[in-house]
């Protein structure tokens, strides 16, 4: 691999980076991790509107009910037991990465190196919470 194609990774780096320095000393408490799953979709409604993508009635629809359900996970989270929380959390930010790999794969909404960053976030912080939990 060249240093070209490595340095064009640097979304990955760098979200690698944050979830080992997040999840080093272990788990955060469920809650805000329940509340980083509702400001996800919140980033992705305000690049949107940014960029302008979300003129299109069914781009702010799609956004909107993505924001409807990641929150409705949040909210479950927070309504189950603290061990039970972190798998809904987990399962949650999984969710999340797929979001994140559609709108990648699309280029709409968010820049592709967010969808890159976030994706690789949500997967392996809900990888580290699932194993640490």
């Amino acid at each position: 691999m060249t240093i070209d194609r490595l340095a064009h990774r640097w979304p990955t780096f760098l979200a690698l980076a944050l979830a080992v320095v997040t999840f080093a000393d272990g788990v955060p408490p469920a809650r805000f991790l329940a509340s980083l799953l509702v400001a996800m979709p919140v980033c992705y409604l305000v690049f949107g509107a940014l960029r302008g993508e979300l003129r299109r009635r069914r781009a702010l629809r799609v956004q909107l009910l993505g924001l409807a359900g990641f929150t409705a996970v949040a909210l479950l989270a927070l309504s189950v037991s603290v061990p039970l929380a972190l798998y809904v959390v987990a399962a949650g930010w999984l969710g999340h990465a797929v979001w994140d790999v559609v709108h990648l794969r699309s280029g709409a909404v968010v820049p592709r190196a967010w969808a890159e960053w976030c994706g690789v976030v949500d997967a392996s912080g809900a990888l580290a919470i699932a194993l640490l939990a």
